[in-house]
């Protein structure tokens, strides 16, 4: 197992995430999808955030991420569903009539650490759940 460091710890913090479209709505296929994961790797460094997996469904997409210790996720998130909604709106303008009022992503979401299972382990199950549903 690896592990980060900084000036005074040393770490390896993983988080598993979900975030789903409003009412979940199936809007999302490949090319959403990969937009929304280009967006996603954009706003990621800001705030100290590797992306080490991701999938989508058709309302809903999964990440696995690496962060550090003084990653403020819920301001990274909020920022990066505010700027993927109006980005992918504007980039896919067929969107907007499947959605209500505007809204794209849902107010939830899941956060959830991974703890010290195996990435690989982690990966897999987060490509496997593609297939399962």
């Amino acid at each position: 197992m690896s592990y980060n460091n900084n000036y005074y710890s040393v770490f390896n913090i993983n988080y598993r995430m979900i975030f789903c479209i409003k009412y979940r709505k199936k809007v999302i296929n490949d090319e959403i999808s990969n937009r929304l994961k280009e967006i996603f790797e954009k706003i990621c460094p800001k705030y100290n955030i590797i992306l080490k997996e991701w999938e989508h469904n058709i309302d809903h997409i999964r990440m696995l991420i690496n962060a550090k210790p003084n990653t403020e996720l819920s301001k990274f998130v909020n920022t990066y569903k505010s700027a993927s909604s109006r980005l992918i709106k504007k980039d896919f303008p067929e969107i907007r009539e499947k959605l209500w009022k505007e809204y794209f992503w849902s107010r939830s979401y899941l956060v959830m650490s991974v703890g010290d299972a195996p990435l690989e382990i982690m990966n897999k199950y987060i490509q496997e759940q593609k297939e399962k549903i």
